[in-house]
């Protein structure tokens, strides 16, 4: 894509501050501040609603308490950078991204050299197009296991797994959703639209209950 082109498709969903900016500019001046850069264009992320940050806080305690038990890999929360080496003139930063311990990307001070195992974009007021679009085909073409896009504006929610090089869609089976990359982790979708959210201490009973390790009444509070 032309820089011209990331700048127009920037403009319908984020607002841009910078461009014909270097990676090295970028990431010195720009990537900590909930920034993507295209091409050369840095792009800033719209400011996110409290629904937003909220869903997003609550999904990063459910993975970090998952992982705190199976020791498989970590979660990691924006502003982080993953670099594609597929898209070597674009960065972006991810809602939330986990990755494994298996993994052969390498983990930086302030970026992922690689593909994530799991990227999750929320979906905010104008960044559909990019989330169900452009970021689509970087992961699925960077080679990200599993992407999740979650549209709390829509209460939909989709799950892609790559197969063979391509994005399929995954099944929700009896409103909850199940991955082999996460053992015993299963995500009730009707949960991603409450209202409110339990406590952390009451996020990590759910996990506990989950892995068959706490009591499940404690996961309702």
């Amino acid at each position: 894509m032309l820089p011209q082109q990331a700048e127009a498709n920037a403009q319908t969903d984020s607002h841009i501050i910078a461009a014909g900016v270097s990676l090295d500019d970028y990431m010195a001046h720009y990537a900590a501040e909930h920034c993507e850069w295209v091409e050369g264009v840095v792009i800033k992320v719209a400011a996110n609603a409290l629904q937003h940050i909220t869903l997003e806080r609550v999904l990063y305690i459910l993975l970090a308490q998952y992982f705190g038990r199976r020791p498989l890999g970590q979660i990691i929360g924006q502003p982080f950078v993953m670099r594609l080496p597929a898209f070597p003139n674009r960065r972006r930063e991810p809602d939330l991204l986990a990755v494994m311990h298996s993994n052969p990307a390498r983990l930086e001070k302030t970026f992922l050299d690689g593909a994530a195992n799991l990227v999750i974009e929320i979906v905010s007021e104008g960044s559909a197009e990019r989330d169900r679009g452009e970021k689509f085909v970087e992961y699925e073409t960077g080679g990200v296991e599993e992407y999740w896009v979650i549209d709390y504006l829509r209460e939909d929610v989709l799950f892609y797994r790559l197969e063979d090089g391509l994005y399929a869609r995954q099944p929700i089976v009896d409103g909850h959703y199940r991955t082999p990359l996460l053992p015993d982790f299963s995500l009730e979708i009707a949960f991603l639209w409450r209202e409110s959210f339990p406590l952390p201490s009451a996020l990590a009973a759910m996990v506990d209950a989950m892995l068959g390790s706490g009591d499940p009444g404690a996961a309702q509070s």
